[in-house]
């Protein structure tokens, strides 16, 4: 039982509270990072059955708090996440008494000997890595029937604000952060695992440019489009976050890019003016036949939103392809090679060390792992795992080109537009493909209460702009709201 001074704080204020707000608590001795997480897991207790965000908590949770109390006492606060709850997705590794399974039964008792190597520039911030979100089982890429959301070892995570698409993969990072089971979570992308549970679930989300974070220790899916990146309730939060988790990692050589952000200033990048005389583009071409008349209400009312925080909206700009015109079979060539790497090299008392032992698993465990069959992991599995097929190479050529060089690069040039803007999730593909950066906001609700959000994408290391831009927004709109 909690005492009473922590019970109003759990009702009363604790459900939208800010990174900011907690640390100005602790500072003030009313609140410790041990009371904190207590209120989290109290949450976690009452509404994850519901939900099915959470796979597991960090048996040492409440005493990494508590010392990181100990710690302020003696020396002071490390950053902004000293003593802040976080989640982490189910593929991140965790050298703890949490498994790492990717959301899968085949790796149900999978202990990783290492931090991934964002998990120890949290640590080192000071956060409290307080558990493992469900997903949907191997990033979507199990069978195109499944839904987003399902893992055979966690069940269907729900959307808490009602009978909606969750949206995927990192859909029990954004539902757990959605219904305030932490301060905010890291999720993955490859192509829309962030932006689309964000937008889905009234969250932001930072899907950062391939290379600002490392890669390592995450279980992969695409060495050319995988990168994490935080969820959070504001766009503040957010930023927090992927400050902590920039930063060069000579086992990810990509992140060499990291190095761009060396200069920034993340302190100044909450300008409510951040959007005046910042000229937006619209490809409408790209989502008109795939959005309701609702939803294309809604974003032209943010639209008018934007103009009215002093934006210049460029409409109509023709990106010169479509979402489908991008080859998905990179992605396809890429996972097995990739995830045969990494189970390889896990330790020898692991007993699945390929996609091969995952479908085999699956098969003798069909009751449990196939309610939604393996059809893309054994289509995958038919691939060398090599990447030395021509059909891979061209698939490859062809993403960097249409996505970088014609969609976003010819319209960024010949429009003058700082950045694009989509309704929810739409064209994640081509920055996904490109390895650009995109942030999602809040931007309404429909009538039926499904949360509705807008997302911004930029050129390579844009991530301060659209942050920037995503912050005088969401100050205007104040459009998020907890679930019911």
């Amino acid at each position: 039982m909690m005492d009473e001074d922590l019970n109003k704080l759990l009702e009363k204020w604790l459900e939208e509270a800010t990174i900011r707000e907690m640390q100005e608590k602790m500072a003030k001795g009313e609140l410790t990072a041990e009371q904190l997480t207590l209120m989290y897991m109290e949450i976690i207790s009452s509404s994850n059955p519901h939900i099915k965000a959470v796979l597991e908590l960090n048996p040492q949770a409440i005493q990494i708090a508590k010392s990181l109390d100990i710690e302020r006492q003696q020396k002071g606060s490390r950053s902004l996440l000293h003593g802040i709850p976080l989640l982490l997705k189910d593929n991140m590794e965790t050298n703890d008494m949490m498994h790492t399974s990717c959301g899968s039964l085949a790796l149900k008792d999978f202990y990783a000997e290492r931090d991934a190597f964002l998990v120890k520039q949290l640590r080192a911030a000071g956060a409290v890595i307080l558990g493992k979100t469900n997903m949907t089982e191997w990033a979507n890429f199990m069978s195109a029937r499944m839904p987003n959301g399902w893992s055979s070892r966690g069940g269907q995570v729900c959307n808490p604000y009602g009978m909606f698409d969750v949206g995927g993969s990192s859909s029990g990072a954004a539902a757990g952060i959605a219904s305030n089971m932490a301060a905010a979570a890291i999720g993955t992308e490859t192509t829309g695992s962030i932006i689309h549970p964000a937008v889905q679930n009234s969250l932001v989300g930072i899907k950062p440019t391939v290379g600002a974070i490392s890669r390592t220790g995450v279980i992969p899916l695409s060495t050319t489009q995988d990168t994490p990146g935080p969820l959070a309730r504001t766009v503040e939060d957010a930023a927090i976050i992927y400050q902590s988790l920039v930063g060069y990692d000579a086992a990810d050589p990509i992140t060499i890019g990291a190095t761009f952000f060396n200069d920034v200033d993340w302190r100044i990048l909450f300008d409510e003016q951040a959007l005046k005389g910042v000229r937006i583009g619209v490809a409408r071409d790209v989502f008109r036949r795939e959005v309701s008349t609702e939803r294309m209400s809604l974003f032209d009312a943010s639209l008018r939103q934007l103009e009215d925080l002093g934006a210049i909206i460029v409409d109509d700009v023709d990106l010169g392809t479509m979402e489908n015109d991008l080859a998905y079979e990179t992605l396809l060539f890429e996972f097995k090679a990739a995830l045969n790497a990494y189970l390889g090299q896990t330790k020898a008392t692991n007993p699945i060390r390929t996609l091969r032992d995952i479908i085999e698993f699956n098969m003798n465990h069909s009751q449990e792992t196939l309610m939604y069959g393996q059809t893309m992991l054994e289509k995958i599995d038919r691939t060398s795992g090599t990447l030395t097929e021509r059909a891979y190479l061209e698939a490859l050529q062809r993403n960097r080109h249409l996505a970088g060089g014609t969609a976003l690069g010819k319209a960024f040039a010949a429009h003058k537009i700082k950045a694009l803007v989509f309704p929810q999730n739409h064209g994640c593909s081509f920055g996904a493909a490109a390895g650009y950066p995109s942030v999602a906001v809040p931007a309404s609700f429909t009538k039926e209460g499904e949360p509705f959000g807008i997302t911004f994408y930029g050129k390579a290391y844009a991530e301060p702009d659209l942050i920037g831009y995503a912050y005088a927004f969401e100050s205007y709109v104040k459009a998020r709201r907890s679930p019911s």
